[in-house]
C-alpha cells in the first residue's frame, strides 16, 4: 500500500472514530494494523466489527468477505463495512454495509428475538 494510501485509509479511521465519539461511543478507537488475526479497524464497541474502506473503486463483495473473517476473528455478534462516499466529507452520510444475514440478525435483536 502506497503512503498517499495509508494516509487516506487513517484520516478515514480517524473521521469515524470521531463520529462515532461525537455520537456517545467514547470508548472506540483506531485498532493497531499488524496484529495476527485482523478484527477491523475500529475497537471499543463490544461485540461490534466496524471495517473502514476509502476507495475510489468499490470491492463490495471483498469487503464483505473480510468484514466476515474479521467478525469471526473478533467472536463478534455484528459487523459493519464504513465506506467513504464520494464527494461526502461527513461521515454520517457515507455508507454502512453488511452480509443479509448480519442485517438479519440486527433485526432479530433489535425485536428481541436473540
Amino acid at each position: 500500500m502506497s503512503s498517499a494510501s495509508k494516509r487516506k485509509g487513517s484520516g478515514a479511521e480517524r473521521d469515524v472514530v470521531a463520529w462515532l465519539k461525537a455520537n456517545g461511543y467514547k470508548y472506540v478507537d483506531r485498532r493497531l494494523a499488524g496484529a495476527t488475526l485482523d478484527k477491523g479497524d475500529i475497537s471499543g464497541i463490544p461485540g461490534v466489527t466496524i471495517e473502514i474502506k476509502n476507495h475510489a473503486k468499490m470491492d463490495l463483495a471483498g469487503w464483505l468477505a473480510e468484514l466476515e473473517i474479521e467478525m469471526k476473528n473478533d467472536n463478534a455478534w455484528t459487523g459493519a463495512v464504513i465506506h467513504k462516499r464520494k464527494g461526502k466529507g461527513d461521515v454520517s452520510e457515507w455508507y454502512a454495509s453488511m452480509p443479509a444475514q448480519v442485517w438479519l440478525e440486527l433485526l432479530k435483536k433489535a425485536d428481541g428475538e436473540t
